[in-house]
């Protein structure tokens, strides 16, 4: 949602591709459909410029993440032998988990209320982003150098 705005302005009064209702349309739906909701930017380059807009927007999009994932990975099987490989992988597993788990404070509350590191989150009013800090702490902590 924080990207609405921003969407909005370009696609609707800069450029003009589509109209407002065109907008909310095709954002409802990429709310509703499962995996990444970002992916309804296919569907406005392609309302916007047929198949080839389509084509360069999960170029534009995609692209910049893929090939970073792709040179970080080679560098990443260059490093087998380095002594800090290890710990940095055994470090990023509690990271992830609280990335994770920070991730899902901003649901909607309801269906979580049950779930109590959930509504200790709720009811202290923690910032999710400490689960990160916390996480890393305990990775560090359990997972230190060898």
């Amino acid at each position: 949602m924080a990207a609405f705005p921003e969407m909005k302005i370009l696609t609707v009064d800069v450029y003009h591709w589509l109209t407002f209702p065109q907008l909310v349309h095709l954002y409802s739906v990429g709310q509703m459909v499962p995996g990444p909701n970002m992916m309804m930017i296919v569907a406005i380059g392609e309302w916007a410029a047929g198949i080839l807009g389509a084509i360069l927007v999960v170029i534009a999009f995609f692209g910049p993440t893929a090939l970073l994932t792709f040179f970080v990975g080679r560098i990443w099987n260059r490093l087998d032998n380095w002594p800090w490989r290890s710990s940095i992988q055994k470090g990023l597993a509690p990271v992830s988990i609280g990335l994770l788990l920070a991730g899902c404070s901003p649901l909607p509350r309801a269906p979580l209320l049950g779930w109590k590191p959930q509504r200790i989150l709720l009811q202290y009013k923690i910032n999710p982003a400490l689960l990160v800090l916390g996480g890393a702490i305990i990775g560090a902590l359990s997972f230190g150098p060898e």
